[in-house]
């Protein structure tokens, strides 16, 4: 259930706080980043926020984000092609981690260098999110470890055996002269524009 009225209003000032500081106020500084006239509604609004799961209390009863702290209103759809009407959409939230991260303890983020994958929309500068160990099949893209270098391409297979095979065909193909192992396969991307 997403907050109404002041709190939702509440709930992004903390969550913009949260993003700068990476904790969040303690009762006193929360009443005056919020601008309410007491620590007492300070606990009134974090026990709203509490009770609707974006804030939940550390054991040294300090405030900390709940389970959807860092969820995100997905409003609609949008078209690449012809204009469309848009509309705020139904209320349905994500939570970008629990969107792209199904193995926590297995999943790193690296960045992307290199141009060799833009074919697949994977730009220079762009974060991919990869789960070690996970199985992949001809076609995915993954990390790999080629003759003790690391690379991010498309698995492929052909008569001669697994290779690695580039989003660009500006590149050719991989083939490893000793070892080829998985390091992990790529499960979403993001990027963030200036």
């Amino acid at each position: 259930m997403p907050p109404v009225g002041n709190d939702l209003d509440y709930l992004g000032r903390l969550q913009d706080y949260f993003a700068r500081q990476r904790s969040l106020p303690s009762f006193s500084h929360m009443a005056r980043l919020l601008g309410l006239r007491s620590v007492s509604s300070a606990h009134a609004v974090a026990g709203r926020l509490k009770l609707a799961g974006f804030l939940r209390a550390t054991p040294d009863r300090r405030l900390a984000p709940g389970p959807r702290f860092f969820e995100r209103p997905l409003a609609d759809s949008v078209r690449a092609g012809l204009p469309a009407a848009a509309n705020d959409g139904g209320g349905e939230t994500l939570t970008i981690d629990e969107f792209l991260v199904d193995a926590p303890s297995r999943t790193v983020l690296l960045s992307v260098k290199g141009d060799s994958m833009i074919d697949a929309g994977l730009q220079p500068g762009d974060y991919i999110v990869v789960e070690k160990g996970r199985p992949a099949q001809v076609g995915d893209i993954v990390v790999a470890i080629v003759d003790n270098e690391f690379t991010l391409k498309y698995l492929a297979r052909d008569k001669r055996g697994f290779y690695l095979k580039a989003g660009n065909p500006a590149y050719p193909p991989i083939r490893p002269q000793g070892q080829l192992e998985l390091f992990g396969r790529v499960s979403g991307s993001f990027r963030k524009y200036a």
